[in-house]
């Protein structure tokens, strides 16, 4: 199978890893070379560590590296039977893109986007044959992360994201199906994962390192929010709430932070910038979260765990009563998109979800804010 892939960044260069892997003939194309060649470069690096820790043998890697070839020109498409877009959240700038390589490719080639939130109708709708074209969402690392989100529009063709879904399932990949909706599965209900902790940091209620350590200790989350959206890029983050929010036609629930865009005013977008919430400046390159002794902190950290696990349930609630994507793959998602350490829905379960409503009652009493409204789901399920 020969792979187109526009934007050699990380994203792209990922994905060009990931499709060398399973035997593809991958094109990598974009319009900085240099950006191509430092990423190529990149990937030799990770791959001799590979061989080095004895991942895979030197045949492979040597496999992988050449399966890749680097383009000056999109007419190195002609003959790919897939391409998939990773370049900058600008749908004009990609609409121009898929504009152009459609005059290239075939008729039969499947054009995708790997966009985290522009909507996949939209963008198909510039197209001379719109029903070739579907979403492709990989995580950062591509290699790393097993989630890939399938997204057809409105007008792709219906059957083929079930060819995409058995495509990255050869790959190696752990595919949903997922609505064309803001943010689709993923990112939209992480929202109130970054959301809810930035209110509670802007109310002077707790610190970034307190709520880190209370969603870690806790929730057995990996990493705390701070610590995700320092390691994301603040301005990646917030760039992503700004449009769903938009998308959403400004529903409060995806209220942006304005802590947040301070700290995107000021450069302090976290490890890439050397500070964001943490200070990475340090020799240790590691923020320093001293886990905070519970006992003393034990109603400080009930309070911020069970706020921010209730709105990221009620989410995950409010997308099952949508159809936003099936119960099994709404549990994926979070698990493998964003390493949750449970599925949502199992987890209201667990808790009780007359608790979640009960918690959510309460915030909506003393904030009077839409932010904090139940999904009529959740009130039906206790």
């Amino acid at each position: 199978m020969k792979v187109g892939i526009i934007g050699s960044g990380t994203m792209g260069i990922g994905i060009a890893q990931v499709a060398a892997t399973s035997g593809c003939e991958v094109f990598l194309y974009d319009t900085n070379v240099a950006q191509t060649e430092k990423s190529l470069a990149n990937l030799k690096k990770i791959l001799d560590i590979l061989v080095e820790k004895q991942k895979i043998a030197e045949e492979k890697s040597e496999y992988i590296f050449n399966k890749i070839k680097p383009c000056t020109k999109l007419l190195d498409f002609k003959d790919c039977d897939l391409v998939i877009e990773a370049i900058i959240e600008n749908k004009e700038i990609k609409t121009k893109v898929f504009q152009n390589l459609e005059e290239i490719v075939s008729d039969k080639c499947i054009i995708s986007s790997n966009t985290s939130s522009i909507s996949i109708t939209s963008l198909s709708s510039e197209l001379k044959i719109p029903s070739r074209f579907i979403g492709i969402h990989f995580f950062n690392p591509a290699p790393l992360m097993p989630l890939v989100e399938v997204i057809p529009g409105l007008l792709t063709e219906n059957k083929l994201a079930q060819e995409i879904y058995t495509l990255m399932e050869s790959w190696g990949k752990i595919p949903v199906i997922a609505k064309d909706v803001p943010g689709f599965i993923v990112n939209r209900i992480a929202r109130s994962f970054y959301g809810e902790a930035l209110r509670i940091v802007e109310e002077n209620i707790a610190t970034p390192e307190q709520v880190d350590d209370a969603m870690r200790t806790l929730g057995n989350f990996k990493m705390g929010p701070f610590e995700l959206m320092d390691l994301i890029g603040i301005d990646v983050n917030f760039s992503v709430t700004k449009t769903v929010y938009a998308d959403y036609f400004h529903d409060p629930k995806y209220k942006p932070s304005l802590l947040q865009q301070r700290m995107a005013e000021g450069k302090l977008l976290g490890r890439k910038t050397g500070k964001g919430f943490y200070d990475y400046s340090k020799e240790s390159q590691e923020p320093r979260v001293k886990s905070q002794d519970i006992a003393i902190n034990r109603e400080l950290y009930e309070m911020i765990f069970m706020r921010i696990i209730s709105m990221l349930i009620n989410e995950a609630v409010e997308a099952k009563r949508l159809g936003i994507a099936n119960d099994e793959d709404l549990e994926l998602a979070m698990q493998k998109g964003v390493n949750y350490p449970k599925g949502l829905l199992a987890w209201g379960k667990e808790i009780g979800y007359s608790i979640i409503s009960e918690t959510l009652q309460k915030l909506y009493d003393e904030y009077q804010e839409e932010r904090y409204r139940q999904s009529p789901l959740l009130r039906k399920m206790h």
